[in-house]
C-alpha cells in the first residue's frame, strides 16, 4: 500500500534539521519501501505491505528518534485518504499572490467535524471544510490579517496538525500517483 508520512516542525526556521537525503535513508532501514521525499518541509511517500497508518507512524517516529535524536511527530495517510482529502479542496483554490489556501492534516486524536468548534473562523473571510483527516481553510491574500487562520497557533487543535498548502498537497497527490 502506497503512504505519505508528514513530519510535523523539521526544517523550519532553522529548529529540527533534517537532510533528506538521510531520512530517505532512515525509512528505507525501517523497512519502508519505493521512498521518495518531496520538499524540505518532511514529505515522504512510500510503500509497506503489512503494517497499519499507526504502527508506522510509531516505527517512523522511533527510526527519526534513533537517526536525528529527534521527537517528531509523523502523520501517516494512505493513498486513499490524500485522493479524498485532495477531491475536496475547491478547484479554484490555490496558494498565490491572491489566495492562501491550507490543509491541516489532523492526528487521529482530534479527527472528527467538531474539531471546527475549536477554532477561530471569520465569516465572510475565512472558507473553511473539514473532511476526515484534515481542515481545508482559505482565506484571500488581502484578508490574512483578519483571518483565524493564525489564531490556531498555540492551541491544543495546532499541536495536533501538521500544515500544507494546497499546491503542495496536490503535488503529494501527483506524486503518490505515481507509485
Amino acid at each position: 500500500m502506497i503512504y505519505i508520512a508528514l513530519l510535523r516542525g523539521i526544517n523550519v526556521g532553522g529548529k529540527n534539521k533534517i537532510d533528506m537525503k538521510k531520512l530517505k535513508q532512515s525509512f528505507e532501514q525501517a523497512g519502508m519501501e519505493d521512498v521518495v521525499t518531496y520538499i524540505n518541509t518532511g514529505n515522504i511517500i512510500f510503500s509497506s505491505k503489512s503494517q497499519s497508518k499507526n504502527e508506522l507512524s510509531d516505527i517512523l517516529e522511533e527510526a527519526i528518534h534513533k537517526d536525528f535524536g529527534l521527537n517528531i511527530r509523523v502523520v501517516v495517510r494512505s493513498f486513499d485518504d490524500i485522493k479524498r482529502i485532495i477531491s475536496a479542496i475547491p478547484a479554484t483554490w490555490k496558494n498565490d499572490n491572491e489566495m492562501k489556501s491550507d490543509v491541516l492534516f489532523l492526528w487521529d486524536d482530534i479527527d472528527e467535524e467538531s474539531v471546527l468548534e475549536n477554532l477561530t473562523i471569520k465569516p465572510n473571510i475565512d472558507t473553511v471544510k473539514y473532511v476526515p483527516g484534515a481542515i481545508l481553510w482559505s482565506v484571500e491574500k488581502k484578508n490574512v490579517t483578519k483571518s483565524g487562520v493564525s489564531k490556531i497557533i498555540g492551541t491544543k487543535v495546532y499541536k495536533h496538525v501538521t500544515v500544507r498548502n494546497v499546491n503542495t498537497a496536490r503535488k503529494i497527490y501527483e506524486l503518490m500517483s505515481k507509485l
